[in-house]
């Protein structure tokens, strides 16, 4: 089994709490940010049950039954997993693994739509519902300037306009076990790093029968311009010449001061860097599983 590609990068639930936050874009490069963005929804939501088990692995249950979601701490993938099974006893009709570096927000926007579409199976969301999109994620992410890359043999890429990140679909058939047993064989990615085709920061997979519209949530959450929270200290070293960072609102602290002092640095090696403006030009003001 691969080892996860990098090691994790430590959030606000793993450092001091004092740790000043400033708003950072693009959410790709942004870090994984905190738990409590997925799992303060799910505390809220009417019905779920929640288990704490060894004091660190979270696992939530709906109310149907159908749903699991999964944040063990210590597994290989060590992010979120997600599973429906129809049967609640059976085999997962589908699977979803969020890694341990996903940014939050990817994950949220999949596990919210998830929680309240429910209840009625995601009526809303199919064809004559009121939320219904007919186009796919791979659609709306051209839409918003995605275009094709790589050449991988069996593979679809998209890549972000920035080059950050990727929309990944896996072509040919592909026997479904092996997709819930492995989720390097999903046959939708998402990912996002320096080299988000070859060599992601992380990685997001969605097995064949995963709803499009759970999917299309995060790669909407994804292709966001808006800038997202962080506690300064979190933000991945090597992403910090391609991001922008902003003060969050309030007084700036020493510690975000050097977040952003560092930010504005030129990569060690430049010839080794993305083509992508760094820094400061690159965002100015934002269009407003484990197993």
């Amino acid at each position: 089994m691969p080892l996860p590609p990098t090691a994790p990068q430590p959030g606000p639930d793993t450092g001091p709490r004092n740790a000043e936050e400033v708003l950072v874009a693009p959410v790709a490069l942004a870090g994984s940010g905190s738990s409590r963005t997925v799992s303060e929804p799910l505390d809220d939501a009417a019905g779920w049950s929640k288990v704490i088990a060894f004091g660190t692995d979270t696992y939530y249950t709906s109310p149907c039954q159908r749903v699991r979601i999964a944040n063990p701490v210590e597994g290989h993938y060590g992010g979120w997993t997600i599973t429906f099974a129809e049967d609640a006893l059976g085999v997962p009709d589908w699977i979803t693994t969020f890694d341990r570096n996903t940014p939050a927000e990817v994950v949220n926007a999949f596990t919210t739509t998830l929680v309240e579409g429910l209840d009625n199976n995601f009526r809303d969301r199919l064809q004559g519902g009121r939320h219904f999109t007919p186009s796919s994620p791979a659609a709306l992410l051209s839409e918003r300037n995605w275009q094709p890359a790589g050449h991988q043999p069996g593979a679809h890429y998209q890549l972000s306009p920035d080059g950050h990140a990727a929309y990944r679909i896996r072509l040919g058939r592909l026997h479904e076990f092996d997709e819930l047993m492995e989720p390097e064989l999903s046959t939708w990615r998402l990912s996002g790093g320096l080299d988000p085709l070859t060599a992601p920061t992380w990685r997001a997979y969605f097995s064949t029968s995963t709803p499009q519209h759970l999917i299309t949530a995060s790669a909407m959450a994804l292709a966001d311009h808006a800038p997202v929270s962080r506690f300064a200290p979190s933000i991945p070293d090597l992403h910090l010449p391609l991001v922008t960072i902003h003060p969050a609102p309030g007084p700036q602290q020493p510690r975000a001061a050097a977040a952003l002092a560092r930010s504005t640095r030129a990569p060690r090696n430049p010839d080794a860097a993305s083509p992508v403006v760094p820094a400061q030009a690159a965002y100015s003001t934002p269009p407003r599983r484990q197993r």
